[in-house]
């Protein structure tokens, strides 16, 4: 026989000769009344073992028979698990303490995004309050003026849209010499 020293965990599997050695083992300690005695108890629990199943699977249909009566289905049954299942995450711990945290960060988002929203409007007053701005603004309204005057318009007032509006008509009634030629003329 081969003697080897195994570890508690010996990641090698059994071996034929070493269930054949522990079978030895057992049989050559154990007398003839005490392996018959063994097997008594191992039929008996075999019995018993089938008893239970056979109690289980009366009490399982008689179970069923008590549902169906009552008229539980097993969709009204999961209905019933799943708001029992909802009923009990929404009363623990973990799930206030997110709900309370996600409503502080709600919060405090909200609060960032106002005060974001104050700032850029504080700094485009102070932009358009600016001198490069105001020296824009009168550049745009001398376009403006030199639009008007160039169209025609015989009043001086009028919103930048109308203005627009009526440069707009002005081109489309009268088309630019340039855009006349004709496709062959230009250059490629």
């Amino acid at each position: 026989m081969e003697t080897r020293q195994q570890g508690f965990l010996d990641s090698e599997p059994l071996r034929e000769a070493d269930e054949d050695l522990v079978s030895e083992v057992n049989l050559n300690n154990m007398t003839e009344e005490e392996r018959e005695e063994i097997q008594q108890e191992l039929v008996k629990l075999e019995e018993e073992i089938s008893t239970l199943k056979q109690v289980l699977l009366s009490k399982e249909k008689q179970h069923a028979d008590l549902k169906q009566k009552l008229g539980i289905t097993p969709l009204a049954e999961l209905r019933n698990n799943f708001s029992r299942g909802w009923h009990d995450m929404q009363t623990s711990t973990a799930y206030k303490k997110t709900s309370e945290t996600l409503s502080t960060a709600g919060q405090k988002t909200t609060a960032a995004f106002s005060t974001l929203g104050s700032a850029i409007t504080r700094k485009f007053g102070d932009m358009r309050n600016s001198p490069s701005f105001r020296s824009f603004e009168e550049k745009v309204e001398n376009t403006v003026s030199s639009i008007k005057t160039k169209v025609g318009s015989s009043d001086t007032g009028g919103s930048f849209e109308e203005v627009l509006s009526s440069a707009a008509n002005a081109s489309s009634q009268d088309p630019p010499a340039n855009n006349l030629r004709d496709s062959s003329e230009r250059p490629c």
